[in-house]
């Protein structure tokens, strides 16, 4: 409380000393400058393999023997080539030609990647067996994949991504990775199904026995045996008890596999994102060969999955899939077949003793084997490849056969595009299909893309793909309020901290009910770009909310209002925030955009933060002042006021925030001077002595002006603080309503 008292007089110190001079003429109110993300599609690019019916590429076709529809319409081919790259004879040739060759032909030209193949080795969670075998083929690869005008990253995917190689044409550099990577012991996920169906088996054995056991129990006391209907009631309530604690065994089984699941679920789709992501710009055909022993897809992760593929195929990235376990001694699908004869054999005993429950053990196992199908390689990684325009290596051990023939690929395969007929973003999935007019052949390309403006280098997350699109219909139809700011602290580790905040409503949203369920739910997003001065997205932020509880407390659920809150670092400039709140429940959507400008700082120079507004206050927990965060003030968070009016009629006091960052040799506190500019004029002005700054240099500082002589119009709040010869100014704008 302390901290809050002083803060709040530190407002009645300032007031008094501010004194604003009345009377100016209200300026007109300043339009932002509005920018338009481009409305219709631009040229799709496809890379086609096509073979024959004996695997072996075919390289005689031409543009009239392909026809490729989106969404079931035909397409027309803008433009059609072959892109063939002939193998380097010296690798066919021996040791001695290939190290003659490479010391006679010159190195290749640095200056773009046009004509190279990029390709990332990554490496998921693999067991010991499985390492030896991606070991083997990897180097293979290496000795005989990596030539002098190609490149090739290694990476090693843990609960983390681990960059062990960047892209390099140098075989021994690619090698040395592979053998890290394939001697790292990784966090590897043991299955609990066998002890989870031992347990399962055991309490069906205990409910036989205590129906048995009560049967008899009911027996004997027909027959007024009361010591044998006393021994039998007791045998089955310690059944009873016993089966009791198996299921708890169970659940408990259950509930950390799905969560482990999930995990590193999580961390093998975002690895894949971040490795697609960086190879978007580069031009030609790019290459992931994963390494896997299977992708476990659990609901929580399959929409992610959805958008690896996005990403992959908006990068044309081809993703080419290794299972690496090889020939399995069992079948990816029998831990399945026995879950469901366990299933099975339970359920048919439950319907014998007349316990039909329909929404207990039986839809529960069923939805276990829907996740079990799920960890298959045939589906995962199979999936993956298909969607990606790559193929699935499984069930062999000569996993160097299949790399071979993922090398073929990258250099003989035809590129074509074409110009969609429907020019809308509208944030759909296209579906792609290429026919050949040719018989016995196969082709073999990325199924589809979703349609929004690619200016973002970032992955396109399956809920973003319709807010963008709505991003550049909602400029001039904004249903429901949104607010939004961007705000930089130059702290000594982080000059280019920026939090980015928006604001709305949580009753602009709709919320849906289940009447039979006593449910609500509401599924909505929340999504940032931040365009340089050229207006290039240097990031995307966002958040999706799915939310959901009971009817009766829906109406809590509507009230108050949804703070989007998320730190980027930036480089010095100037920037535009355009974020957009899309409601998926009706397709609605409103777009705000905000200036933001990060100002070029020396960390052992004077600084100053963004000027902020202050909304409110409210005391932080013991814990989350330990937390390093820009709005913490002692024992408060401060919330900013993100553009919204004052009304002197609800408020009476304009408060305001903000940090200085001392001089790393300053002898003496900083001087403070408060602005309020009107029209490009000064209408008040007053100074005030800054606290002394805490062990770091910091200098946080609270106040507040009075409103009661401003007239309603639009101001700026201005900022400067001296040290010696030394200043540095910021400023913010605000505007006053009655």
């Amino acid at each position: 409380m302390k901290r809050l008292t002083n803060l709040l007089l530190a407002f009645a110190l300032i007031v008094s000393a501010f004194t604003p001079v009345t009377g100016q003429t209200q300026s007109q109110t300043k339009q932002q400058d509005e920018t338009r993300l481009r409305i219709g599609t631009a040229e799709v690019a496809l890379d086609v393999v096509v073979r024959d019916k004996k695997g072996r590429p075919v390289r005689d076709l031409t543009a009239s023997d392909f026809e490729v529809f989106e969404d079931g319409e035909r397409q027309r081919i803008e433009s059609f080539r072959l892109a063939l790259r002939e193998p380097d004879a010296s690798k066919a040739s021996g040791g001695a030609a290939k190290k003659e060759e490479a010391a006679t032909k010159p190195a290749p030209a640095r200056e773009n990647l046009i004509g190279s193949s990029v390709v990332a080795l990554v490496f998921d969670r693999l067991s010991p067996a499985a390492r030896a075998l991606a070991r083997k083929a990897a180097m293979a690869y290496a000795d005989e994949g990596v030539r002098p005008e190609d490149y090739t990253g290694v990476f090693l995917i843990d609960l983390s991504l681990h960059s062990l190689q960047s892209y390099t044409d140098d075989p021994k550099l690619v090698k040395q990775a592979v053998d890290r990577a394939t001697t790292a012991n990784a966090t590897t996920f043991a299955s609990g199904a066998e002890q989870m169906r031992s347990l399962s088996e055991r309490s069906s054995q205990l409910e036989r026995q205590g129906a048995a056991s009560e049967a008899s129990a009911v027996a004997a006391g027909g027959a007024r045996d009361s010591a044998g209907a006393s021994a039998a009631g007791a045998a089955a309530g310690l059944a009873a008890a016993e089966q009791m604690l198996a299921q708890m065994n169970e659940r408990m089984l259950v509930t950390f596999e799905t969560l482990e699941r999930d995990q590193q679920g999580f961390a093998t789709i975002n690895a894949l994102l971040a490795v697609i992501s960086s190879m978007r710009n580069l031009p030609g055909r790019k290459t992931v060969i994963f390494f896997s022993e299977g992708l476990a897809l659990p609901p929580s992760v399959t929409t992610k999955f959805d958008s690896v593929v996005s990403a992959a195929n908006r990068a044309q990235v081809s993703v080419y899939p290794i299972d690496s376990a090889g020939l399995r001694a069992e079948s990816a699908d029998t831990e399945t077949r026995r879950e469901i004869n366990a299933m099975a054999q339970r359920r048919m005993e439950q319907v014998h003793r007349g316990r039909d429950d329909n929404s207990g053990p039986m839809t529960k196992a069923l939805e276990r084997n829907e996740d079990l199908l799920r960890l298959s390689p045939h589906s995962g990684l199979g999936l993956l490849a298909d969607q990606t325009g790559g193929f699935l290596i499984r069930e062999t051990n000569d996993l160097g056969a299949g790399l071979r023939r993922i090398d073929e690929d990258m250099r003989v395969h035809y590129v074509l595009t074409y110009i969609p007929r429907k020019q809308e973003f509208d944030g759909r999935f296209r579906q792609i299909t290429v026919k050949l007019n040719r018989p016995n052949l196969d082709a073999q390309t990325r199924k589809g893309y979703y349609a929004i403006d690619a200016a973002s280098a970032a992955p396109i997350l399956d809920y973003e793909a319709p807010a963008l699109a709505a991003l550049g219909r909602a400029r001039n139809a904004n249903p429901f309020a949104l607010r939004v700011a961007g705000l930089n602290f130059p702290e000594a580790d982080r000059l280019g901290l920026t939090p980015i905040l928006a604001e709305v409503p949580m009753n602009v949203f709709t919320f849906t009910t289940d009447k039979e369920k006593k449910t609500y739910s509401a599924d909505f997003s929340i999504v940032a770009l931040v365009k340089d001065g050229s207006n290039q997205v240097v990031q995307k932020l966002s958040q999706h909310y799915l939310l959901n509880g009971p009817s009766e407390k829906l109406e809590a659920a509507r009230k108050g209002e949804i703070i989007f809150y998320r730190e980027t670092d930036l480089p010095p400039g100037r920037y535009t925030v355009e974020t957009v709140a899309y409601d998926a429940a009706n397709g609605k959507a409103s777009a705000q955009t905000a200036n933001l400008e990060v100002t070029s700082a020396n960390a052992a120079a004077l600084r100053l933060s963004s000027v902020v507004l202050l909304k409110r206050a409210e005391r932080l927990t013991a814990a989350d002042q330990k937390k390093n965060n820009p709005f913490h003030f002692g024992e408060v968070l401060i919330y900013p006021n993100t553009g919204e009016p004052l009304r002197k009629s609800a408020i009476k006091q304009l408060a305001f925030f903000f940090t200085a960052y001392q001089a790393k040799n300053a002898t003496s506190t900083p001087k403070l001077t408060i602005e309020v500019v009107r029209n490009g004029q000064v209408v008040g002005r007053t100074a005030a002595d800054l606290p002394a700054a805490d062990a770091s240099g910091r200098i946080q500082h609270a106040s507040a002006l009075p409103l009661d002589n401003f007239q309603p119009g639009a101001y700026e709040l201005r900022i400067t603080v001296k040290d010696g010869p030394t200043s540095v100014a910021r400023s913010t704008p605000f505007t006053v309503e009655p």
